[in-house]
Parts: C-alpha cells; sequence; structure tokens
C-alpha cells in the first residue's frame, strides 16, 4: 500500500509572535541565506503578501520573486521585510550564542 503525502505548508503554524520567532530564528541559525528569504517568504504569506509588500516598500510581485527558492533578495530588502513583519536583526558573538 502506496504512503500518500502532501505537501508541508508552513505557514499553517505561523500564527502567532512566539511560532514566527522561533521560526525565523531557526531559519538564521541554519545560516543559509536562502533559507532564511524563504522564511521570511513563509511569514510573509502567512500575514498577507499584499500588505507586506505594501508596509516594505515594495511590489507584491518582487517580494514573491525575492522570496522565492530561486530568488537572491538584497539585504535593503530583507531588512524591509522584516521591519514590515515586525521582526528585527540581533547580533551577538558565536561563542555566546552556542
Amino acid at each position: 500500500m502506496a504512503i500518500k503525502t502532501t505537501k508541508w505548508d508552513p505557514t499553517a503554524i505561523l500564527t502567532s509572535n512566539e511560532a514566527i520567532e522561533a521560526y525565523v530564528e531557526a531559519a538564521f541559525e541554519d545560516g543559509d541565506p536562502k533559507m532564511i528569504a524563504m522564511a521570511l517568504g513563509d511569514i510573509a504569506k502567512a500575514k498577507g503578501m499584499t500588505q507586506v509588500a505594501r508596509d516594505a516598500g515594495i511590489t507584491r510581485e518582487a517580494l514573491y520573486k525575492s522570496l522565492s527558492e530561486k530568488g537572491d533578495p538584497k539585504l535593503s530588502t530583507l531588512l524591509a521585510v522584516m521591519k514590515a513583519l515586525g521582526l528585527r536583526f540581533t547580533v551577538t558573538t558565536a561563542h555566546e550564542a552556542a
């Protein structure tokens, strides 16, 4: 008997500030820029791409493209999206974070 699978939609779990914080923190801990961009894209989808794009000052199409698997957003775009999502960067030294 074959096992039926479905694609996991992370937006289903991104319903609280705590879940969003943990999700984006895990992406940053991974350290892969594409993973970070995709995580921000998932959060933007959960919050509503149109409003996030408007708040970030970019078009919805540009937001989708930048935060897709093939996207490569500029730092200014990532910062604008994070601000629109109510997120901010914090920095610690590597030995403190471990």
